[in-house]
């Protein structure tokens, strides 16, 4: 007897082949397999309770290689993750990596399900911008016909530009460059954002809301379509969250992790340590894997996100963490042209090079404010992979453009 595992999208499945009562010709082609070869099989699907792969067995009557692999295959399952990353096409064959895009794939589908039925419209944004769409750091620049252009860090402007074309709720799954040279387990050089706004807002509690409604049924679908196969393949249990996520002004999860010994200046961000340990509290304190972390100091927000009038330093923004990772960073936005002006101004922007943004808001635009939220990260925190190498299809970043 000889026997041969062969797997495609639905799964592995043991087959089995008679040498005594089989075709001649198969028996060789059955010694002559290697790991890896794309072959087509036909036969006998028979029950086999003793069979581990799911007490199914194929009594083989047809075997042909259609694409043989060479031996052996420059990686396996130890290599290390740039070994990996240089081979992606054949890490990705692994069952792990295969329900990694699975899951991708309903989650996406269960964003747009939501954003349709909630009355959003989507967009696609230019990936080509003639000035910088967030600041003037971590561009890709590219010459463009004799002049130069930028790649896009983020849809931000012209989801503004939709609130003042009167589209009140739109969204944006697409690719967004940042020039950024970190070799963290977070950050990439070209990655997709999914991005919303939304109009006529009371406040940046309105985007909270939406998001954290959002979130909710995204985690549900994916938690019933994919639940079982992501505990068993990666050992970890979809919880799909309640709504209201928690929300602590950053002010006070500074004191709660000054409490701990961990300091954060009042000019700075939570740092990943501070992300963690306040992520720990609110898990221990409030049995919540998510929490928003509000109120940021106009130091460490962008010019655009919208102050309190009787706290002009303190932003109407917010960052969302999931077990300890920053997915999300929102805010109300100012829509009122001379505040704008004046808070690009005091943040250091020369006005001329973003003239055609400020002009978004000259002929009336409503209160608005949205969030964005990195796929990769939310993958990574989802299945709990270290790395977003792991969950990125093809990766980017400052010493990868291959494969």
């Amino acid at each position: 007897m000889q026997f041969v595992i062969v797997r495609d999208i639905t799964g592995s499945v043991q087959a089995v082949y008679d040498r005594k009562t089989g075709e001649s010709g198969i028996s060789e082609a059955i010694e002559e397999l290697t790991v890896g070869s794309a072959v087509r099989l036909t036969g006998n699907l028979v029950k086999n309770v003793d069979v581990k792969l799911g007490g199914l067995e194929l009594q083989i009557e047809m075997l042909s290689v259609l694409g043989r692999a060479e031996s052996p295959l420059p990686i396996t399952h130890d290599s290390s993750l740039e070994l990996q990353m240089d081979w992606r096409y054949i890490s990705l064959r692994s069952p792990e990596n295969l329900l990694i895009f699975k899951v991708q794939t309903i989650m996406e589908g269960a964003m747009r399900e939501f954003w349709t039925k909630h009355d959003f419209i989507e967009i696609h944004s230019p990936k080509l911008m003639g000035t910088a769409s967030e600041s003037g750091g971590e561009l890709f620049t590219l010459p463009y016909f004799g002049g130069t252009a930028f790649l896009a860090q983020s849809p931000q402007f012209y989801k503004q530009m939709a609130m003042a074309a009167g589209f009140e709720r739109v969204f944006e799954i697409g690719p967004v460059f940042r020039a950024n040279p970190s070799f963290t387990s977070r950050h990439d050089t070209e990655f997709t954002s999914v991005d919303m706004e939304i109009s006529w807002i009371d406040s940046h509690e309105d985007v909270m809301r939406m998001e954290e409604t959002w979130l909710s049924f995204v985690i549900g679908r994916v938690a019933a379509a994919y639940g079982d196969e992501i505990k068993e393949l990666f050992g970890v249990t979809l919880t799909v969250p309640t709504t209201p996520f928690p929300r602590i002004p950053l002010s006070e999860a500074r004191s709660i992790l000054e409490a701990q010994g961990h300091y954060i200046s009042h000019k700075e961000d939570l740092d990943p340590e501070g992300e963690r340990r306040l992520a720990k509290y609110i898990a221990d304190s409030l049995g919540h894997e998510f929490v928003f972390v509000t109120d940021y100091p106009a130091e460490v927000r962008a010019f655009y996100h919208m102050r309190y009038d009787d706290r002009p330093e303190i932003t109407k923004s917010f960052d969302l963490l999931w077990k300890g990772l920053e997915i999300t960073t929102g805010a109300q936005r100012e829509h009122r042209l001379e505040r704008l002006q004046a808070q690009a101004v005091a943040k250091g922007y020369a006005l001329e090079p973003l003239r055609d943004y400020f002009s978004f808001f000259k002929f009336g635009c409503p209160p608005h404010g949205g969030a964005g939220i990195g796929l990769t990260r939310l993958l990574m925190t989802m299945l709990e992979r270290r790395n977003v190498r792991e969950v990125t299809y093809l990766y980017r970043g400052p010493n990868r453009l291959n494969p």
